[in-house]
């Protein structure tokens, strides 16, 4: 019964070995953004969103959201059109009308990938602070608090800006937090940091790329 327990809260506990596998996995050979490995690779995000307490609450169900509406565009009968973030963007600026803000209007893949795309900054500039840093360094709660001055804070209202400033006061110490990664051996929580945060990076920029081409970096 142990081992049974176990094993359920290893299936659910966050893995940063899957956040690499899926990220590295994530670029096809013409450099596109394949959305399924994508969506797998935030589906693990959420369980790391989720492991840093319920006030993160507001992020993780936003970000689980937008998941589940992509993965919707994934299963139905045009999902040609959706294998790849190009492919869904020449499809959705082709069609203009997919980027009205009027009220009750169909939800945009690309808008729901914006919301995704803005909040993986957060994330890969935390662990990569978190990364840089020692016990000399400054608590995660201040190198989180400085990722989400950099990135989702230019998105926010008042009011989750300021719920997100108490959120990251409740998070734990440097080395709680790096066992909490579930890497092993801190070393190895680092040397894995170090190969994941780039290959973050990479699908990161090749989607500000594209969302600056076709300059929908400001949908609504």
């Amino acid at each position: 019964m142990a081992d049974a327990e176990s094993g359920e809260e290893r299936r659910g506990a966050f893995r940063l070995q899957a956040v690499l596998d899926a990220f590295r996995g994530c670029v096809d050979e013409q450099g596109d953004v394949l959305l399924a490995e994508y969506l797998l690779g935030w589906k693990e995000l959420v369980r790391f969103i989720n492991g840093l307490g319920a006030v993160f609450s507001f992020i993780s169900r936003d970000a689980a959201t937008k998941i589940n509406i992509l993965q919707g565009l994934l299963d139905r009968e045009e999902a040609h059109n959706y294998r790849t973030l190009q492919a869904m963007a020449r499809l959705e600026v082709a069609r203009t009308p997919a980027f009205s803000a009027a009220p009750g209007h169909v939800h945009s893949g690309c808008r729901d990938f914006l919301r995704l795309h803005r909040a993986l900054l957060w994330l890969h500039l935390f662990l990569e602070k978190l990364r840089m840093s020692d016990e000399s360094s400054e608590r995660p709660s201040v190198l989180c608090a400085e990722a989400y001055g950099a990135s989702l804070a230019q998105h926010h209202p008042w009011l989750v800006r300021r719920a997100s400033a108490l959120a990251f006061r409740t998070l734990p110490t440097r080395q709680v937090f790096l066992a909490r990664l579930g890497a092993g051996p801190e070393k190895e929580v680092l040397a894995m940091l170090g190969e994941t945060v780039p290959a973050i990076v990479k699908v990161y920029d090749i989607s500000q790329c594209l969302y600056e081409h076709y300059q929908i970096l400001s949908l609504p």
